[in-house]
């Protein structure tokens, strides 16, 4: 399979070529919606979107979160689809010195892929390289290992998020452009808690249901989000200031900036069980983001 000249991308939008061009058989529509945090009963995650295996699917946009092998010529391909969330194929012979996929199945290229199945685990039966953006180099590469970490150990196989996969677009060519990485970052992590259904309301306070103070200091419970501090609290205590900026993704306080990470940080700790992110200490101390 030939690769095309990567053509230059224009500005931050979402390439041309990713729009989806898909063809899909015997796919039921997805449902659900995120919850809406309340201030009394715990924050409940959102339900799980219907799950529909479609015997076969054609020219899906898709990215490579992570690969391992299979058997001896094979690898299990963890995608990013637009239309179909994460799902996990099987890569026939893509291991073999002389298959078309061993240049294609590469991360953070954008992709087309089709594949076959009625099973959780289907198989992949093409993939084609379809260029339009910059690649990731030095620092913007390693946080791009970070973004595919968080969504193989947050997002559920086969639950669609188009928006995310949008906003994931989006962030590797901010950080293709050279974009402050912590900003940049704390914009993704942000928008994948919401788009999971777990990312509360930081505007609005939960135990006074009105709007964050900018003077007045909070703690955000992962469940239920803002409410005032209180002495005994181990949370990170954050301004409502910053609650208010990171709702608007506007990042340029230094306070905000550096609120947010600890922030962010607590949250997806508490997301993720305590399950550590290889990337992050890895970025920790390269760049204290």
């Amino acid at each position: 399979m030939t690769r095309s000249a990567t053509a230059e991308p224009a500005g931050l939008a979402v390439p041309s070529t990713l729009v989806p061009d898909t063809k899909v058989e015997e796919k039921a529509d997805p449902a659900g919606s995120a919850v809406v945090a309340d201030s009394t009963p715990p924050r409940r995650r959102a339900p799980p979107r219907e799950r529909t295996f479609g015997t076969k699917v054609a020219g899906q946009p898709a990215f490579v979160l992570h690969s391992y092998p299979y058997k001896e010529t094979s690898l299990i391909v963890d995608l990013l689809t637009r239309d179909f969330g994460r799902v996990a194929l099987i890569a026939k012979g893509a291991k073999r010195p002389h298959s078309q996929l061993r240049g294609v199945l590469q991360t953070f290229q954008p992709l087309s892929a089709s594949w076959s199945g009625k099973n959780e685990l289907r198989t992949l039966t093409d993939a084609e390289w379809v260029g339009g953006m910059l690649p990731l180099e030095r620092t913007a590469l390693l946080c791009g290992f970070y973004l595919n970490e968080l969504l193989v150990k947050l997002l559920a196989r086969d639950d669609a998020h188009p928006a995310l996969f949008d906003h994931y677009v989006a962030t590797l060519n901010q950080l293709a452009h050279n974009e402050p990485p912590p900003i940049v970052l704390r914009k993704f992590e942000r928008a994948l808690l919401r788009e999971t259904g777990v990312g509360a309301d930081l505007t609005r306070c939960t135990a006074t249901r009105e709007r964050v103070q900018s003077d007045v200091q909070y703690v955000v419970d992962p469940e239920r989000g803002p409410r005032p501090e209180r002495a005994a609290d181990t949370a990170p205590r954050v301004a409502g200031k910053t609650l208010l900026d990171m709702e608007n993704e506007d990042y340029a306080d230094a306070q905000t900036q550096a609120q947010s990470k600890q922030l962010m940080r607590f949250l997806l700790a508490h997301y993720l069980g305590g399950a550590p992110l290889n990337t992050r200490q890895i970025l920790i101390d390269l760049m204290q983001l």
